[in-house]
């Protein structure tokens, strides 16, 4: 589908100096006024939201001030995944640095769950704490945090997911927050914070900027810039949307994550390869990122905190690079999981339902939200993945645009011992016996039609790969940060014919190609998808002639479209275009236009 968003394109492109197609993809990012390209283009740190728009944030530090002040001990009680870590750390510097009693609490995966439970509130009364502080969680543990409050405690929550409702018979969604002293969360009704797709370290952050108003501390604007390295690593590695402040706190953030003084996030760095080079989203998301959520999947979270805490070089570099190595380990548990699961797919009544819904027993419950990632992405359906726990079954979910998931799963929370989540992502308990109910009411009850399940892949300008020049490949760089909500722009051209290629990387799981546009103009293009999709979309659509010959260099009888993005390949100093191709289907030279890939 392409996007066709209007808007004077040459007068944008003449206004902030870009060329029109850069104009172009901007609005089909729903920038549309020229405070907006602006602010996209030019963003910095001043543009942020003012974080005393959150709710409840200045009477929370109102409390934490009180409670630094007559030296009461706090808390921070954060969760075992990169937001939650990188939050706990956060409040956990900051708080020290302004004078307080305070240490911090990461739950264990499997040993305690998510969030607050009676077990840790009772152990942080004896362990004689008076405050607890969450951040990434709490906005759904009203029944822990009245246990808390029943034994004289005083508890503050710092979260970002949704806050859980009841439905009144008019249909209209009743909020039920817990009864916290302070409640800091921007996905309230009642907060007016003017951006809700912030993480729960950036909502640390925020609260963090305010206590420093509050109270002086020495180079707290440089103290601020340091934590404002793991709200962005944070933001990235939860996967939020890169537009509004996100951007502006990623942008920015990605330079200070490089020249981080803190010797575990330059330890992170060096162990993964990534020194003296620029740091992009995609480093974070893909590289650096699932170091910190193994570490939480397959050990302890503590090891992260204790990687970022310790000023110990030699320490910090030990610690990186065991995360390292549980995230090789995780990568192949996961490889194994997800084959497992697509074969109990294939072979099964799943392959018909439009919620799947796939319990693994054997799987490390850590890798359910994983594997259900994965799936989603083979299938294009809302997925659930269920393992055997303790205590009957936990599972994970991932879902698609046109599926709500936290709503869906609200209808029949009867089922479970606990659940929340939003809408593209949820997590579950309930007692194994559920599992098939669970699986045939949200089959019964999801309302997606096919087309819901069609994937729809938006084109942002079809574009002839000749308009391609090295300044327009540079120039496409004004658009980053890249990622949720800002993914790279695609362009596309139709009828191209794929004159010759080779097969390349350690694994022959790369393609590069010549290939030449109805002009006869030929360019180089890189492949770096399911090669064996690929191949065998060739050879179905063409035949094992045409595929033969394209590999031995005398093709030219493939004609496909193809959506593309242009990059620069340097070697030996030298400079060449290149196009990424991202997506395929058949040409029209014969008629078809048969979608593949």
């Amino acid at each position: 589908m392409v996007s066709a968003k209007k808007a004077d394109f040459a007068k944008i492109a003449d206004m902030f100096h870009i060329d029109p197609v850069i104009a172009r993809v901007i609005r089909n990012r729903d920038i549309e006024t020229e405070e907006e390209i602006n602010r996209f283009l030019h963003g910095v740190p001043d543009d942020m939201h003012s974080p005393y728009l959150l709710k409840d944030a200045e009477k929370a530090v109102h409390i934490l001030q009180d409670k630094i002040r007559c030296k009461k001990r706090i808390r921070v009680i954060g969760d075992y995944d990169i937001d939650g870590v990188c939050a706990a750390y956060i409040l956990l510097t900051g708080l020290e640095c302004c004078g307080a009693d305070v240490d911090v609490v990461i739950p264990h995966r499997i040993q305690d769950g998510y969030g607050l439970n009676d077990d840790m509130i009772a152990k942080a009364r004896e362990d004689g704490i008076d405050t607890i502080l969450t951040c990434d969680n709490g906005i759904a543990a009203k029944g822990q945090i009245a246990y808390a409050k029943s034994l004289g405690m005083t508890v503050v929550v710092t979260d970002h997911h949704e806050v859980p409702y009841e439905m009144a018979e008019d249909g209209v969604r009743a909020e039920c927050p817990p009864d916290a002293d302070a409640v800091v969360d921007p996905k309230q009704n009642a907060c007016g914070y003017p951006f809700d797709g912030i993480c729960g370290a950036v909502v640390a952050y925020k609260l963090m900027q305010v206590l420093f108003d509050t109270i002086p501390v020495e180079n707290g604007a440089g103290l601020l810039q340091e934590l404002m390295a793991f709200a962005a690593f944070a933001t990235v590695g939860d996967v939020m949307e890169l537009i509004d402040e996100n951007r502006i706190i990623v942008k920015y953030g990605l330079k200070l994550i490089a020249m981080s003084p803190n010797a575990g996030m330059q330890a992170l760095v060096t162990v993964n390869g990534l020194q003296n080079k620029p740091l992009s989203a995609y480093h974070i998301g893909f590289v650096l990122g699932p170091c910190l959520n193994a570490t939480g999947r397959l050990d302890t979270a503590n090891r992260a905190l204790q990687m970022f805490r310790t000023h110990d070089r030699a320490e910090a570099v030990t610690i990186a690079g065991e995360l390292k190595e549980l995230n090789d380990s995780r990568k192949n548990m996961t490889l194994q999981g997800t084959k497992q699961a697509t074969q109990m797919i294939e072979e099964s009544a799943l392959l018909d339902d439009k919620v799947l819904v796939v319990y693994l027993p054997e799987c490390h419950e850590s890798l359910a939200g994983i594997i259900a990632g994965r799936l989603r992405e083979r299938y294009y359906k809302p997925v659930f993945v269920l393992t055997k726990a303790e205590e009957g079954v936990k599972g994970s979910g991932r879902s698609i645009e046109t599926y709500h998931m936290y709503d869906k799963m609200s209808e029949c929370k009867a089922l479970y011992t606990k659940y929340g989540g939003h809408k593209m992502a949820a997590g579950v308990s309930m007692p194994e016996e559920n599992v098939e109910a669970f699986r045939s009411y949200l089959n019964e009850h999801c309302g997606l039609t096919e087309e819901d399940l069609e994937e729809k892949i938006h084109i942002d300008v079809p574009m002839p790969m000749s308009y391609v020049t090295a300044e327009f490949v540079r120039q496409l760089s004004v658009l980053e940060p890249f990622g949720n909500g800002n993914p790279k722009p695609v362009f596309a051209q139709k009828n191209v014919r794929l004159i010759k290629g080779r097969i390349l990387g350690k694994n022959s799981n790369v393609g590069k190609y010549t290939v030449e546009d109805e002009q006869g103009r030929r360019y180089e293009m890189m492949y770096f998808g399911n090669m064996e999709t690929w191949h065998a979309f060739l050879i179905d659509g063409f035949g094992q002639d045409a595929y033969d010959r394209l590999y031995q260099g005398t093709g030219g009888s493939i004609c496909i479209h193809v959506i593309y993005y242009p990059d620069l390949n340097v070697y030996q100093g030298r400079e060449s275009l290149q196009m990424i191709m991202q997506d395929y289907c058949r040409g029209d030279a014969d008629g078809a236009t048969k979608k593949s890939g």
